[in-house]
């Protein structure tokens, strides 16, 4: 915290910080729930409350949703599925913004999907559900050969087995027309499948890329030592969203532009950046970015020019 404090760019801190505390919680890799909160705690005391409500509605969103797993599981038991489901409901102003791929959904799953929908409704009714496919995880049971496996993977991973279940090759393309994914999301998650260390997929020709004319089948001299067999695909979303940020940013001049000019009513330019200058405590715009942002505030009428001195800037009530 005492090297975070001499940071110029405390923002984009912010952003990369919660994109990796949302990996941390989501796929459980937390060293503790405490040390997470005491860290928080501390980033709270130096910046305030702004700086975290994001960071502490994500421990929140996970706090109340064991409640509401242990209710939900209950529900489940009443149902004839043949699969363990459970479900984690985020916020989605708290976490960052993740890929939603509308990837086509095997029966035996929609059937859960559907049961928790319904569930969901009843007890939040003023709630809008949307899936994030990209975020979930499962347990596959793989059968090569005579061995079983217990494969550890992405809900599109899991996906993407079972269109090859039946034991008959499909092309890249077929792929994409069955799952419905772009090819920015099927290239890297057939990567994982097919080229990685544990080859649960055959693609054809053999090689390290993946490209529109492959083809793909499951595997059937595949073995490992492993009974367990954790397979990683790569991240689909980057570290932080800059374009975020600079969205936040942007934000934030014009507010602090307002604010001062509705205080002041008129003030020369030079003033007018230093103020907006001390007021933003979480980065240091250069000062041709607050220019251009009172510039455009002059084109949407919240100020106008002095008739006097262009210098000079006037708020519009």
């Amino acid at each position: 915290v005492q090297i975070f404090s001499y940071l110029t760019e405390k923002d984009r801190f912010a952003e990369i910080y919660r994109n990796q505390l949302a990996k941390r919680l989501l796929n459980q890799r937390s060293a503790s729930d405490d040390l997470e909160k005491a860290m928080i705690a501390k980033l709270k005391m130096q910046c305030g409350t702004q700086f975290t409500a994001k960071l502490e509605g994500m421990l929140n969103d996970l706090a109340v949703g064991s409640d509401q797993k242990t209710e939900f599981e209950t529900r489940m038991r009443e149902h004839d599925t043949k699969m363990d489901f459970g479900v984690q409901v985020l916020t989605a102003g708290f976490w960052p913004t993740y890929p939603t791929p509308e990837v086509v959904i095997p029966t035996d799953m929609t059937q859960c999907l559907d049961i928790f929908s319904g569930w969901h409704s009843n007890k939040h009714q003023q709630r809008k559900l949307k899936w994030v496919y990209s975020l979930g995880n499962a347990t596959v049971k793989a059968q090569f050969g005579k061995k079983t496996y217990d494969l550890q993977v992405s809900t599109l991973q899991a996906v993407a087995l079972n269109a090859l279940n039946s034991g008959t090759s499909m092309t890249f393309t077929e792929l994409k027309k069955v799952l419905n994914l772009q090819d920015e999301i099927l290239k890297p998650l057939m990567h994982s499948l097919s080229c990685c260390k544990y080859k649960v997929v055959s693609k054809t020709p053999s090689s390290k890329k993946i490209l529109p004319t492959d083809s793909f089948i499951a595997n059937s001299k595949f073995s490992c030592n492993m009974r367990k067999i954790r397979i990683p695909m790569a991240s689909l979303e980057a570290s932080h969203n800059s374009k975020l940020v600079e969205e936040d940013r942007t934000n934030a001049i014009e507010a602090s532009i307002v604010r001062i000019m509705k205080a002041r009513k008129t003030l020369a330019h030079v003033q007018l950046q230093a103020e907006v200058l001390s007021q933003l405590a979480f980065f240091k715009p250069n000062p041709r970015v607050i220019k251009k942002r009172i510039e455009n505030l002059i084109e949407r009428d919240y100020l106008e020019r002095s008739a006097d001195n262009p210098n000079v800037y006037n708020y519009l009530a």
